[in-house]
């Protein structure tokens, strides 16, 4: 099967599972909302409490905060995927499922941004774009790593070199529809996905007291969804299977 051949018969057969696993569990496009307000909440929470001398604490509190969003969305995706359904039980489970394991990840980009930081510093007034050029890359080459961390079962750091594998392998499989998806999503809400690990698109809480603001917010944040519960899908697909083993399934 050639490559055009192929990225048609992975495309076609993500669609249909996609649009059935977003159909049962639709409602996972009001999360953006729970996480907005929740990560307000309790960064002022934080913030209030860890002043003075416990300010040192407080990148290490909000790091876990925000490991837990992604956990819990994640781990929602996860059940999505695999089961066509979310819970309010999974919901609850899923602030501490992937927690570990993501604020692993977390650590390890710290580490790696440090020692790239000793490294470009001397570099005096290139060092703004060489931090661009070095974080677009890492957002192609690392790009599914939200999904090795949900569907697969690896340590922070064998998900990062999986990750990174798989992108290898099947990169243009991978890029084409999230380039369509990015895109969509840029033209009718003018948001910009950067982050890898993003787990809903940037709200205006105040732009929700206007019907087009509700409106505008459900469009975006449904295209959102069902790019992510489509990358699931198409994640499955493509580490479960060669090229070579598709083409012989294609033929039944």
């Amino acid at each position: 099967m050639d490559i055009i051949k192929d990225i048609i018969y992975v495309n076609k057969k993500t669609v249909k599972n996609s649009f059935q696993s977003f159909k049962k569990s639709w409602y996972i496009i009001f999360t953006g909302i729970v996480y907005t307000i929740l990560n307000l909440l309790i960064f002022n929470l934080v913030s209030s409490i860890f002043r003075g001398p416990l300010s040192i604490l407080l990148g290490f509190i909000l790091a876990i905060v925000s490991s837990s969003f992604i956990s819990n969305y994640l781990y929602l995706l996860f059940n999505i995927v695999n089961y066509d359904r979310v819970t309010f039980q999974d919901f609850k489970d899923g602030f501490t499922a992937l927690i570990w394991k993501i604020y692993g990840v977390f650590f390890i980009s710290y580490i790696a941004n440090l020692l790239l930081s000793l490294v470009i510093e001397p570099l005096g007034n290139e060092v703004g774009n060489i931090n661009s050029l070095l974080y677009l890359l890492a957002f192609v080459i690392l790009n599914a790593l939200p999904e090795t961390l949900y569907l697969k079962s690896y340590r922070p750091w064998d998900s990062i070199v999986s990750t990174f594998e798989f992108m290898k392998d099947n990169w243009l499989n991978w890029i084409i529809p999230n380039i369509v998806f990015l895109g969509l999503l840029y033209m009718i809400t003018g948001n910009v996905v950067t982050d890898i690990l993003n787990t809903h698109i940037s709200i205006n809480v105040f732009s929700l007291l206007s019907v087009k603001g509700i409106i505008m917010y459900i469009i975006g944040q449904s295209i959102f969804s069902f790019m992510m519960i489509y990358r699931g899908h198409m994640y499955k697909i493509l580490s479960t299977s060669t090229r070579r083993k598709r083409e012989f399934m294609n033929k039944f």
